[in-house]
Order: structure tokens, then C-alpha cells, then sequence
């Protein structure tokens, strides 16, 4: 077990409070019986996330629906995990999904974890969906700088030529300055 995988259990197991139906889906092997907690009426969300990160982590596309769900909770823990098991999910929607809610303005508050989980994808999706959710971040007192530096970070990362133009402008602004210049010197080589 991960450590990310450690960290979701013992929250899940805290926030179950070590009951027997944790114990029952924290320790089964069935994918299945996973699988049918998924849909199953009266299911805590506790217990959701549980099997959605499980079966995520080993692959199962039946996890994709309510990870991209939890990608965008409002909980940031949440988010957190279920852009881990989406990045392990292998699914090709997952790209197009986490695309579309970062670039949601009426999301935006919740739209660190799909940015991160988009430049560790490093899909054809990656690139333009951070290139427009950073551009509409660099507005005078946008309160959403966390989102920009994700956004210019995986800029960085991605080294994408077609960033070069946004990565300049965020050159502007102080709490982005730094991460921007370094995204800038990534980008010389191509």
C-alpha cells in the first residue's frame, strides 16, 4: 500500500468510525462486490470514495463516473485522492473530464486538483485547457492564485511552445512571476 493509498484509508476509517462495512470493503479482493457498493442505494460517501479509489488504482473503468464526481467535491481531500486513482485509472476519458472542469469558471473554485491532475496526464487535452484556465486567472485580483500557479506549474512541466504566450503575461504578476520564469526557461529548448 502507497502512501497516498495509506492516507485515504485512515480518513475513511476515521470518517466510517472503524465500522464493519469499512472493514468488509477496505479488506475485500472482489472486485465486484466493489463494483456493486458503487450503486448500491443508502451507501455512505465514505464508502463510495473507498471503492472508486480502490478500483481506480487497479484499473477498473467502472471507478471513472464517481472519481470524476469526487474530482470535482468540494472537499479537498477528496479532489486529492480521486485524482490519484484517475491517474492510475487509465481510462482515455479521464483527460477530456478533468479538461472540462478546470475550465468550468463556475467551478473554478475546485479546479486545483483536475489542473494538477491534467500536466501529470501530459494529454493532448493538457496543454490548451491550462493555457485558458490560466489565462482567465491573470485578472486583476482574481482570487484564485492557487488554480494560476497550478496552471503555470504544469506549464512548466508540460513545456508546451503554445504556453509561451500566457507564461509572458503571468510574468506580471508577482505571485506567479517566479514559477512563470522558470516555465519560460523549460520552454527555450523547443
Amino acid at each position: 500500500m502507497d502512501a497516498e493509498s495509506r492516507k485515504l484509508t485512515e480518513r475513511l476509517r476515521n470518517e466510517s468510525g472503524s465500522s464493519a462495512q469499512f472493514v468488509r470493503l477496505e479488506g475485500t479482493k472482489d472486485p465486484d462486490e466493489l463494483a456493486a457498493a458503487l450503486t448500491a442505494p443508502g451507501q455512505p460517501l465514505w464508502a463510495r470514495e473507498l471503492v472508486a479509489f480502490r478500483l481506480g488504482v487497479a484499473g477498473d473503468r467502472r471507478a471513472f463516473e464517481p472519481l470524476v464526481l469526487l474530482l470535482n467535491h468540494r472537499d479537498p481531500q477528496r479532489c486529492a485522492s480521486a485524482a490519484y486513482a484517475l491517474a492510475r485509472l487509465g481510462d482515455p476519458r479521464t483527460a477530456r473530464a478533468a479538461a472540462a472542469l478546470a475550465t468550468n469558471e463556475l467551478r473554478v473554485a475546485y479546479a486545483l486538483h483536475p489542473v494538477r491532475l491534467l500536466a501529470e496526464l501530459r494529454a493532448p487535452e493538457s496543454a490548451p485547457a491550462l493555457i485558458t484556465t490560466l489565462r482567465r486567472r491573470l485578472t486583476p485580483h482574481d482570487p484564485y492564485r492557487r488554480v494560476a500557479l497550478a496552471c503555470v506549474e504544469g506549464l512548466g512541466a508540460l513545456a508546451d511552445p503554445r504556453a509561451r504566450p500566457v507564461l509572458t503575461e503571468a510574468l506580471a504578476h508577482p505571485p506567479l512571476a517566479e514559477a512563470a520564469a522558470h516555465a519560460l526557461v523549460r520552454l527555450r529548448g523547443r
